[in-house]
């Protein structure tokens, strides 16, 4: 079940990046990952946060939304290829009219799992927000 996040979950939410991101970021130079994992808690405060959570309650996943694009989506790494990612992307799309999303261009996982779902590239950046050296890709599903 897909629903939106409470401030106490943030400490959840941080496990579930810091899993992911040690498991798909590799190319992530060790003092940056420790620049955003100090940096996440801050952008939680500026997205809509939602989570993706089992019959018990326990969250899965979750899905950091900006005004008009997706900004976060993390799958917890013992439930990937389940079908959550598809079900965050297609709440986005069908519910939230959001159909853009930004990702690492190095995360080929990542990458290939938007272009499945119909993304396409319409831009790219030689840095991330925090102008770091990680390129950007600006993704895009076409509204039909």
């Amino acid at each position: 079940m897909i629903c939106s996040v409470e401030k106490e979950n943030y400490p959840d939410l941080l496990k579930i990046w810091e899993k992911t991101v040690k498991e798909t970021h590799n190319f992530l130079k060790p003092e940056d990952f420790e620049f955003y994992k100090y940096r996440v808690p801050y952008y939680f405060t500026h997205l809509s946060l939602f989570v993706y959570q089992d019959s018990k309650g326990r969250i899965k996943g979750f899905l950091g939304i900006s005004k008009d694009k997706v900004e976060m989506l993390f799958i917890d790494s013992a439930f990937r290829g389940k079908g959550i990612g598809k079900k965050f992307m297609d709440f986005t799309f069908n519910n939230l009219k959001i159909n853009k999303v930004d990702v690492n261009e190095q995360n080929e996982k990542a990458v290939a799992f938007f272009n499945h779902l119909g993304f396409k590239t319409i831009g790219r950046s030689e840095v991330d927000k925090e102008g770091k050296s990680y390129p950007i890709l600006y993704l895009e599903k076409p509204i039909s």
